[in-house]
């Protein structure tokens, strides 16, 4: 099978999942998408060619960008494999590839690196604003002067102009969070 055929293969499976999974008949969607039911049957079974005016027309009664249903297969490798940094104390996981909407990053982490003072080494700072939640542990947060311990099912947001550091209190803690551009380049950076 070429790489096209895939792609035709996969555009009409995506029509036909998009139309089942908003429980619509081939009538309701061909209605919306201004086709007649026999051709919609026809371009799900890959009877018909997808012309690109009935591809626009579907996306939007289907309420999808033409992109999104186009857009190719990719064959990388789906498992999201943990980074680690003995000497930070961090095991990180990106959950999004590359940057989300916004240039934002979803990253779980592992931290082991327990809190041993206010150095100002340990501290960093960047524009913008980091999020985070307890998935379990404690955490310590130091803001600036301030120590506040995050716990499990706990979450903050703080203004990443203050200097800060997240570390681990009383054993490993795990937290989920949510990173902008800056962010991601401050606290995910990797030494080689």
């Amino acid at each position: 099978m070429t790489q096209e055929s895939d792609l035709d293969s996969t555009v009409r499976m995506r029509i036909r999942s998009l139309r089942q999974a908003r429980g619509w008949s081939l009538d309701n969607l061909a209605e919306r998408a201004f086709l007649s039911p026999s051709t919609l049957s026809r371009i799900e079974t890959g009877h018909r060619r997808i012309s690109l005016d009935q591809l626009t027309s579907l996306a939007r009664a289907l309420g999808v960008s033409l992109d999104q249903l186009v857009e190719t297969v990719n064959d990388d490798d789906v498992v999201i494999r943990p980074q680690r940094n003995e000497q930070r104390g961090l095991t990180t996981w990106l959950l999004n590839r590359g940057s989300g909407p916004a240039g934002i990053t979803v990253v779980k982490m592992r931290i082991t690196d327990e809190a041993r003072g206010q150095g100002a080494d340990q501290l960093a700072v960047h524009p913008g604003t980091d999020w985070f939640t307890v998935l379990s542990g404690t955490v310590t947060l130091i803001l600036g002067e301030r120590t506040i311990q995050v716990e499990t099912g706990q979450a903050a947001e703080f203004s990443t102009m203050i200097p800060h550091a997240i570390k681990a209190h009383g054993g490993p803690a795990e937290i989920l969070g949510i990173l902008d551009h800056d962010g991601q380049r401050i606290h995910l950076h990797h030494p080689a």
